[in-house]
């Protein structure tokens, strides 16, 4: 499968890090994702999903900013708001866009004065967001995507009703469930949440890069000549 139109400022940036291929995740689901289609992408753990998450957002968003939010990340905690804020920095430093995390020990105040002040990319934790979206009922008029990462472990502390809360005060956007798992409880929220959406499955068996690998060991080194707009995304250059 070639990459089609990849935003020029995203594929700097990804060039500038090494980046010129994918994993077979990461692979197979880019044009789904692209088609801006809900989706429910199972994984194992390190095989690149917030990469993934991040590539996306900056593929769909990049180009124009706005004050409303235009992608909403649910994540675990304050670790994994930190940890996606650090990979839109560095992948997204050339798309203008801007990104904000809150999470349960910030200050509310001071995160809903941010928001309003304008941002496009809203990452945080779901009581975090819970909070702020019953209180300071932000626009959600613009709102092209809302990704739900590494779901296993959020649902298991009981926050469905948290996150239906957020979902169903958006009419319209794409819905993304992220997860190591494919659970019952991920089975029912996406009966409730998700229209028709695409799954995908990734058993693991591949020896797939982690993030840190992506980010850190600049895996993917380009070849003389290559394309990267056209690039084919080949499952081979997985192996460390």
């Amino acid at each position: 499968m070639k990459l089609k139109k990849i935003n020029e400022d995203l594929q700097q940036a990804l060039i500038e890090n090494g980046l010129t291929e994918a994993n077979a995740m990461q692979k197979e689901t880019f044009s789904t994702l692209k088609s801006g289609s809900d989706c429910i992408i199972i994984a194992p753990k390190g095989s690149g999903k917030s990469t993934t998450i991040v590539l996306n957002v900056i593929q769909r968003l990049a180009g124009v900013t706005e004050e409303s939010p235009r992608a909403l990340i649910i994540v675990e905690d304050k670790t994994k708001v930190l940890e996606m804020e650090s990979l839109f920095e560095k992948y997204g430093k050339n798309s203008n866009l801007e990104i904000y995390g809150v999470h349960d020990k910030g200050d509310m105040e001071y995160d809903k004065n941010y928001i309003s002040s304008g941002v496009d990319v809203l990452i945080g934790t779901p009581n975090k967001l819970s909070e702020m979206f019953t209180t300071a009922g932000f626009n959600v008029n613009r709102l092209k995507m809302f990704i739900l990462d590494d779901a296993d472990p959020i649902l298991k502390l009981r926050h469905e009703t948290k996150i239906m809360r957020i979902s169903n005060s958006i009419v319209r956007t794409q819905r993304i469930i992220f997860s190591e798992q494919f659970t019952e409880r991920i089975e029912v929220l996406a009966e409730k949440m998700l229209e028709e959406p695409f799954e995908f499955d990734f058993d693991g068996d591949e020896d797939e890069e982690t993030d840190e690998d992506l980010e850190e060991e600049g895996d993917f080194k380009p070849e003389a000549g290559d394309d990267f707009e056209e690039q084919e995304f080949n499952e081979e250059n997985g192996n460390k």
